[in-house]
């Protein structure tokens, strides 16, 4: 049997990498699954990239480079989610339909894929394969053309149940069955998946002028924006500069004014430190896939509002115990763990037992929590995941107590 050239397969995708790097993230980010039951190249909804052998042999390194940008497109435009709805608003329903979705997809990606440095693929549907103006979204085409018998030459092109929602018999599903120490992994998680997308959303919009329309479109609206940190720590920063020997360290990359007095003798200035912030994510049961992808993206955000300072940001894992302590500067993406029931107590102890103490403690939660009882040595900002205000938990006049008045609260999403 003809086994998969995977040289040539990754060596399109630095191709790609070259041609589009603000897609790179997601572009290493999908799990390679060889597979003959697949015409070319598809994706499943878990970030899962199954590939011909056959395809990668016959096909250039140029346009293997163009298909990769193609696949990850789909999902990283959320193309099987977004089928699912169209199917259900349009009342459509069967393979044909689900065909219609994946067509409508194409045509929204490769309107302006190529080009600048990608080949523009002969076989691909383009909007005017189908007699359709450029420009606008999958919802939209899918509404604008039904499956006519001149169209069912494109079947082969078929990208999966990332493109469409639609699983194939081929996908591996939720869950690898091949075991733990199998290449093709388990897939991505729903809010892995989110951060991934909200990695590439934010590469684009910080180079405005390096993506096409379509992309910049779709990074704009991919995510409600999250909480304007910067302000949310002012505060702290402000408290944490004003404290005696905290929130200032000396440098000599720009020397003292008093330097000037004492010829020949450098002394160092002081210069403001972002406040140390220990972020405390509530990963208990009631919290979903979904909010922990929230969470991630705020934590992204904090990120940017300490500057960049990785070493200043720890991340604290926490349902009923506090299960994990990272700094973001650790090697790999943040894991969170938990799943159980909930208690923060334990989050607040193990961020305020950090060395060095954090400035601020950043919770972010449904608030079905127990609070510390005394204010904590350090500023605290939570964030609220919303909730009715009565919530059924084995007591239907269970209410959950509020955040305590010490606390500045944000409501997220």
């Amino acid at each position: 049997m003809l086994r998969l050239d995977t040289e040539k397969l990754f060596a399109a995708r630095l191709h790609a990498v070259r041609a589009r790097p603000y897609l790179a993230t997601a572009l290493f980010a999908m799990h390679v699954v060889e597979s003959s039951r697949v015409p070319t190249m598809a994706v499943d909804r878990y970030w899962r990239c199954y590939v011909s052998p056959g395809f990668v042999d016959r096909t250039s390194e140029e346009e293997l480079a163009s298909v990769w940008v193609h696949e990850v497109s789909h999902l990283l435009r959320d193309h099987a989610r977004r089928g699912d709805r169209a199917m259900r608003a349009l009342d459509l329903d069967g393979p044909a339909d689900r065909l219609r979705v994946n067509l409508a997809a194409d045509c929204e990606i490769n309107d302006d894929a190529f080009g600048d440095g990608l080949v523009r693929p002969v076989d691909a549907v383009y909007p005017g394969t189908l007699g359709l103006a450029e420009g606008e979204l999958m919802e939209d085409y899918l509404r604008q053309f039904t499956i006519d018998p001149k169209y069912q030459r494109l079947v082969w092109l078929e990208c999966g149940s990332g493109a469409d929602g639609l699983d194939r018999e081929w996908e591996l599903g939720p869950a690898c069955p091949h075991g733990a120490g199998c290449d093709c992994g388990h897939g991505l998680a729903e809010h892995e998946r989110d951060l991934v997308r909200f990695r590439v959303a934010q590469g684009i919009l910080a180079r405005p002028g390096s993506a096409p329309a379509g992309w910049r479109r779709w990074a704009r609206e991919a995510f409600h924006p999250p909480q304007p940190w910067r302000e949310l720590l002012g505060a702290a920063v402000r408290s944490a500069v004003a404290a005696a020997g905290a929130g200032t360290d000396y440098s000599y990359g720009r020397p003292a004014r008093r330097s000037s007095g004492l010829p020949g003798v450098v002394l160092p200035s002081l210069r403001r430190r972002p406040p140390r912030v220990a972020v405390v994510v509530d990963t208990s049961g009631s919290v979903s896939d979904a909010e922990l992808g929230t969470a991630l993206l705020e934590t992204a955000a904090i990120l940017r509002a300490v500057d960049g300072r990785r070493e200043l940001v720890s991340v604290i894992s926490c349902d009923a115990a506090a299960r994990f302590v990272r700094q973001v500067a650790a090697e790999g993406g943040l894991e969170l763990v938990g799943g159980g029931g909930t208690d923060l107590r334990t989050g607040f102890a193990a961020a305020l037992r950090r060395r060095p103490a954090p400035d601020v403690v950043v919770v972010l939660t449904d608030g079905q929590t127990p609070w510390p009882s005394s204010l904590p040595p350090a500023r605290t900002v939570v964030g609220l995941f919303p909730r009715p205000r009565t919530v059924n938990e084995d007591d239907p006049d269970y209410r959950p107590d509020a955040p305590p008045t010490w606390a500045k609260v944000v409501t997220l999403g």
